[in-house]
This record gives C-alpha cells, structure tokens and sequence, in this order.
C-alpha cells in the first residue's frame, strides 16, 4: 500500500468543492441567499423555515446537481415549483430558474473571493502522479474549469467530468455513480482499480454504488462517522497523512 492506496489501484478520482477546492463556503452562502430570498417570497417573510447552512447543506445541497438541490428544498419545504427548462432565465419562478440564480449568485462570489485550493490536496496530486497514477476530477459543478483555471492547477488531471460534460452526456448527478464512472472510463480503467476522494456524503453514495476499488472520505466537516456509515473505506481530515504510507503504516 503507497500513498494509503491498495495495491492494484492505478488512477484517482477528485470530487471539486471542499476536497480540490475550498468553494464549499462560497456555494452555501450562495445556497443561502438563493434560498432565502425564494422562502421570503412563497411564505411572506416568515423566518422560522430559512435556510439551516449546515443541515440543510450536508442534507440536501452538497454533491448533488443545482436542479436536484432546488427539488430536494422545495419537496422539504412543501413548495411547488414548476421545471422551467435549463436555458432559461434567472427567477425565483421555476426550479432551473431558482438553479440560475443561485449559480449567478456564485458568479459573482466567486469573482470577488476567488478560489482558494486545498493545499493537500495539491501536495497529494503532485504525490499521485509523480508515482504514475492517473487523476480526473469529477464533479456536479458548471464551474469547475473555471475555478481550476483561477487556481493554477488545470493541468494536474488527465480526464475531467463537470456539470457541462454530464449535461452533454446525460449523466445522472450523485449519489447515482454515473459521473464517477465516466471519469473512470475517460481515463481507460475499470472501477475497481479507482479511488474515489469525496468529502460530501452523496459522493459517498455514488462511489459505493459504483463498486470503486477504495473510497478515501475527506472530513472537511468534522463527520468521520457519516462517512464511514455512507461507504469510506478510509476518512482522513488531511490528505498529506497518506503520502508515503506503506501497508504498516511506516513511510515508503
């Protein structure tokens, strides 16, 4: 085992937002926004049903794709909403619209803020491919070129499925495990000999389904447990803790 990996596992597959990047803040805040300005509207400013950043993100919002979110919201909100269609405008009056504004929101966020990588990560893709492994990062995310781009590390992944691929391939968002294994056929290897890093309980979800051959949960939120309950085979708050690590633990 080298770099906390099985023997036999021959490519890496990074979710984006709180595991390459840390956007997972700029996401909830716009999440936030997006869904308290929809909750002031279809219930005349009463506050006691807003948006719970951390129950509602780990629940219902992290992983999965921007329609999807809105559903899961509104469904817990008792809201209905009619689909609209995804090119259309920014409102708060379709799920697609309420999905746009939330993703201009982030826009905007984002071009203020930046994007700020995880630096262990980095440290671990460096590890990764300097001993020949593979790596795609595989997300629900529009943005994702745009943000790897911003932070200087494009060019450290050999496939890439993001929110823009999966729309053009009719790829099912997680927890299904579609966009998982398209980077993991992107990439010319069976399951099996994948890892999937994912710090989002959905992820977790998806990576199980997908038969993977080793699942790394990444605890960004303090929730070891619920990634070990969801299909990790190995939580870890810092990705750095794994680089040199044989089968006993000693450094290679």
């Amino acid at each position: 085992m080298v770099l906390g990996l099985p023997d036999g596992i021959r490519a890496c597959l990074f979710d984006l937002d709180g595991v390459i990047t840390d956007t997972a803040t700029v996401h909830a805040a716009a999440w936030e926004e997006t869904f308290d300005a929809l909750l002031r509207r279809y219930e005349e400013g009463n506050g006691s049903h807003s948006f719970v950043r951390g129950a509602d993100y780990a629940g219902i919002v992290d992983g999965r794709p921007r329609a999807d979110t809105v559903r899961s919201f509104l469904s817990k909100r008792g809201i209905e909403l009619p689909e609209g269609t995804p090119d259309g405008p920014a409102d708060l009056d379709t799920v697609h619209g309420v999905g746009r504004w939330k993703s201009d929101l982030f826009d905007a966020r984002l071009r203020a803020e930046g994007a700020e990588v995880c630096d262990d990560t980095m440290d671990y893709l460096t590890a990764a491919r300097g001993r020949g492994l593979l790596t795609a990062v595989a997300t629900s995310s529009v943005h994702c070129r745009e943000i790897l781009r911003a932070a200087g590390a494009e060019t450290l992944f050999d496939a890439w499925i993001d929110g823009v691929v999966a729309a053009r391939r009719h790829l099912r968002g997680k927890p299904h495990p579609d966009i998982f294994l398209a980077a993991a056929r992107d990439l010319g290897q069976h399951p099996s000999e994948c890892t999937v890093f994912e710090d989002a309980l959905a992820g977790m979800d998806a990576a199980r389904s997908g038969r993977f051959g080793w699942v790394v949960g990444v605890d960004r939120a303090r929730q070891a447990d619920a990634l070990y309950a969801h299909g990790a085979d190995r939580v870890v708050m810092d990705l750095t803790t794994l680089i040199g690590v044989t089968g006993s633990g000693l450094p290679a």
